[in-house]
């Protein structure tokens, strides 16, 4: 066996080179294998705020079915308390002029009875006197 101690420069050149050139191999891949995490992250991340967002709109959806809903609850009460109001006022109204039509009937039976009264007492002249203040 003979060994030999000194390499050529060439020789040196060619090894350096390929301890290189596999060292790059090695940080390439290792790049590799690190850029394929990143983008497995970003699907997950993207799938993840794609069900975020399709549960917000789904919540989105409800609430504004319900709030719509209450809106014509509301609609429809307001409806019903309105008529309610619009028939208790034509009630009192008719109840209004009834009495305002009695009392007006009795108030001019008391002014003629006060009017008779008045001409009764003034035909009896030296008997009763009226004083007006």
């Amino acid at each position: 066996m003979i060994y030999r101690v000194a390499w050529s420069a060439k020789e040196i050149n060619v090894k350096e080179t390929a301890m290189e050139k596999d060292h790059l191999e090695i940080l390439l891949e290792d790049i590799r294998g690190k850029f394929d995490l990143v983008l497995e992250g970003h699907d997950v991340l993207r799938k993840e705020i794609k069900e975020s967002r399709d549960e917000s709109n789904a919540k989105h959806e409800h609430t504004a079915f319900l709030i719509d809903t209450l809106n014509k609850k509301i609609d429809s009460v307001d409806t019903r308390l309105n008529d309610k109001i619009d028939s208790v006022e034509a009630r009192l109204n008719n109840k209004i002029d009834t009495v305002e039509t009695r009392l007006s009937g009795k108030i001019d039976a008391v002014a003629a009875d006060l009017s008779a009264h008045r001409k009764d007492t003034e035909a009896h002249h030296g008997v009763y006197q009226v004083k007006e203040n």
